[in-house]
């Protein structure tokens, strides 16, 4: 896989409003967007840290895949987003090599991303999103 750099932590969170209140007064940093993803049933919150962004990610249905790692694992880290060239092809390599797709196709995600997650059963426990900037590619 070609990786340019970490696009995004995300962070799963059950109070958006107090996690954007905690980042921006212990932490120094500034929310600069606040987006409903509504196909993903979220409410996420970015914030730039140089290069990379943290994700703070609220379910809007208990029953989303944010919801469920809540009331599973409880508010924390919930995936490593990198930034690739050429998605599709990113995809076809990783199915190649093994790696469980949960997303066999880019969908959109966040700030009009196109994104997929990878498995974390075949990435050593670790959810990963893949993302590309279409208009990076132009």
């Amino acid at each position: 896989m070609n990786l340019s750099h970490i696009e995004h932590i995300g962070i799963a969170v059950s109070d958006l409003d107090s996690a954007i209140s905690l980042y921006e007064k212990v932490f120094g940093l500034k929310c600069y967007k606040i987006e409903e993803v509504k196909d993903q049933k979220v409410r996420t919150a970015f914030f730039r840290l140089g290069n990379t962004k943290i994700e703070l990610l609220e379910p809007t249905d208990p029953e989303s895949a944010v919801g469920r790692f809540i009331s599973g694992r409880g508010e924390g880290v919930h995936h490593i987003a990198f930034a690739v060239k050429d998605i599709k092809e990113q995809l076809r390599n990783a199915g190649e090599s093994g790696i469980r797709l949960i997303d066999p196709i880019p969908r959109k995600g966040a700030e009009s991303l196109d994104i997929a997650f990878l498995h974390p059963k075949s990435t050593m426990g670790v959810l990963i999103e893949i993302c590309e900037d279409e208009k990076s590619n132009s």
